[in-house]
């Protein structure tokens, strides 16, 4: 395949090749301390999510759903409808739905999240084409775009918000679980860009996914805003801010979280990507636990068909769409 770089069977990614440029980096979860976070190296993550970390993105799973839905189309057997259901720490949960009616269920489903900038309904094209494979799909929009605004603020509205998204994709997973057209056993979860990043926390979180798909990905917020090509993202936080900041976020960085991941994952970058520097995603890539598929293309943030390709054929074979 002339358009991807893949790695061996085994999946495992050559971090001496990818982090050639990097030689102060290693592979592992815990990176190297900066006795000045406002110096731009990364803080100690302190290893690994502990059980007491995970508990933070409890909620109550028997809480009603209060779902809300309107169909908007139905076109060649495929059906899109706005979603609202109540969120656990308060207000509703919006995003969309696009589901295969004409098909037999019980079907497979996918959670889709989207990246910075974005929301559920720029992730349309993606949940169409899986419709059209036979998966049913639901897209949520994160807490930011709910409430409109900066993205991040560098507060501790940050960390609430995050904590909020993942509590928010549990929940759509009881929404998909609830459907009678779906598999309850067959639910996969796809993220892209940021929605990887924390696609890479769910996984640690959530322990009813199939397989997950953590697309031109990285290892979170702190990290990509931290490390040797990442830390003009906050240089002109005043230095205080930006302390108080990766004090509180560095907890919940999803890097610390990916390894508790009982599902297969696939990991696609590029090594052309000016978003997400390689070293970034190989950083992810190496923290993520077996089975993986580590895969890497020549390719910018968008990668290109042949990525499109693998993904689908993962997809099928590890929850179940229709081949291509």
């Amino acid at each position: 395949m002339a358009a991807s770089a893949r790695l061996p069977r085994h999946g495992r990614l050559d971090l001496g090749a990818a982090l050639s440029n990097h030689p102060d980096m290693r592979d592992s979860v815990r990176v190297r301390v900066s006795r000045d976070l406002c110096g731009g190296a990364r803080p100690d993550f302190g290893g690994p999510a502990t059980a007491e970390d995970r508990d933070l993105f409890r909620y109550d799973v028997n809480a009603p759903l209060n779902l809300r839905k309107t169909v908007e189309s139905t076109n060649a057997g495929v059906e899109v409808s706005r979603i609202a259901f109540s969120s656990p720490d308060g207000g509703l949960v919006t995003g969309r739905v696009t589901a295969p009616v004409t098909r037999p269920g019980p079907r497979p489903a996918m959670v889709l999240m989207h990246g910075i900038p974005g929301n559920a309904r720029a992730m349309t094209d993606i949940a169409q084409n899986y419709a059209r494979y036979g998966a049913v799909v639901l897209a949520i929009n994160a807490p930011f775009v709910r409430r409109g605004g900066p993205v991040r603020r560098f507060t501790a509205q940050d960390r609430a918000e995050q904590i909020q998204l993942i509590k928010d994709l549990q929940r759509a997973v009881d929404v998909l679980r609830s459907r009678p057209d779906v598999d309850p056993d067959r639910i996969a979860c796809m993220g892209v860009s940021w929605g990887g990043a924390m696609g890479a926390l769910f996984v640690g979180i959530e322990r009813r996914l199939a397989a997950a798909a953590l697309v031109v990905g990285h290892g979170g917020p702190v990290s990509h805003s931290t490390g040797p090509d990442g830390f003009k993202h906050i240089a002109r936080v005043p230095c205080a801010r930006r302390v108080a900041w990766i004090q509180a976020m560095a907890p919940i960085e999803p890097i610390r979280f990916v390894g508790h991941a009982n599902a297969p994952l696939l990991l696609q970058n590029g090594t052309l990507d000016r978003l997400i520097p390689v070293a970034d995603a190989a950083e992810l890539h190496a923290a993520a636990p077996q089975p993986k598929t580590s895969l890497w293309y020549t390719a910018g943030h968008n990668l290109n068909q042949q990525a499109v390709a693998d993904r689908h054929a993962w997809l099928v074979e590890t929850m179940g769409i229709d081949p291509m």
